[in-house]
């Protein structure tokens, strides 16, 4: 599978991604999102649940069934959206090096 079709990804999405390595619920996700980003970004919830939506039919993410029970739906990334979170970290991490050298005039290895 090409996972590269994910990229790039927009820095909310990102964030939410991030957020899931641990499972959470939709309101512990917008408090992790605001928390990570140091209060850059805020999601409000019909943006996050809509995200959501798109990233549980992307399989990125998945409820976890049996807190998903209880009142409160909590999701957790999926091994796939691991591996993409990793490819968009990389990607990123890319951009700020190649950034690095010609802003800084530095050569980094």
């Amino acid at each position: 599978m090409n996972l590269n079709k994910f990229l790039p990804m927009t820095e909310t999405t990102y964030y939410i991604m991030l957020s899931l390595i641990n499972a959470l619920h939709g309101y512990g996700i917008m408090q992790q999102v605001e928390t990570l980003s140091k209060g850059n970004v805020k999601i409000a919830p019909g943006t996050m649940y809509g995200a959501l939506e798109n990233l549980k039919k992307q399989k990125l993410i998945r409820l976890v069934p049996e807190e998903s029970e209880k009142r409160r739906k909590v999701y957790q990334l999926t091994d796939l959206g691991r591996q993409v979170l990793q490819l968009e970290f990389t990607r990123m991490q890319n951009l700020i090096n190649i950034s690095k050298e010609l802003l800084e005039g530095t050569t980094l290895s």
